[in-house]
């Protein structure tokens, strides 16, 4: 049997939409876990701008709101979807609100976990988790690293390239 890639899961968008990752199949990801009250929630408008750039190129940038840490992401669908619009100009994919961590992790953030080992489980908000084309992980980044630096970008490019 073969190993599961990240397009073996499905998620749920954040308007109820069955969303399987299957659908990008051969398409770059960056998976962000995300939060609308966090100090990192500057990083939509990052983000807004990766997706924006390199979009074109089949780049699909997926935000996966979570309520994990600190309570930071305590908004329904409708209210993510409305702050993430109204400050960030969000265009991007976005989820329903998911856990992250824990007992309840989606499976996605499980396989992203075991993939990437045990560092590149989410430890706050923000982690980006970069998919190649095959499906594989090609490397993940910590909330500190924001969307714009040198080093994620890098890795985009050269996702992109294969």
């Amino acid at each position: 049997m073969a190993e599961p890639t990240a397009y073996d899961f499905t998620l749920t968008s954040l308007q109820g939409e069955t969303m399987p990752l299957r659908r990008f199949a051969g398409r770059p990801l960056l998976i962000v876990n995300t939060a609308s009250k966090c100090g990192f929630t500057p990083q939509y408008g990052g983000l807004q701008t990766l997706w924006s750039r390199y979009e074109p190129d089949g780049l699909v940038v997926i935000g996966v709101p979570s309520n994990d840490f600190a309570g930071q992401e305590p908004g329904d669908a409708d209210e993510i979807g409305a702050f993430c619009s109204r400050n960030y100009g969000v265009s991007f994919p976005m989820t329903e609100k998911l856990h992250v961590r824990g007992p309840e992790t989606h499976p996605l953030f499980g396989w992203l976990g075991r993939e990437g080992g045990v560092l590149s489980r989410p430890r706050w908000n923000f982690f980006k988790y970069v998919i190649g084309r095959d499906g594989r992980l090609a490397a993940w980044f910590s909330s500190v690293t924001a969307p714009g630096s040198g080093r994620l970008q890098k890795v985009v490019e050269n996702v992109l390239r294969t």
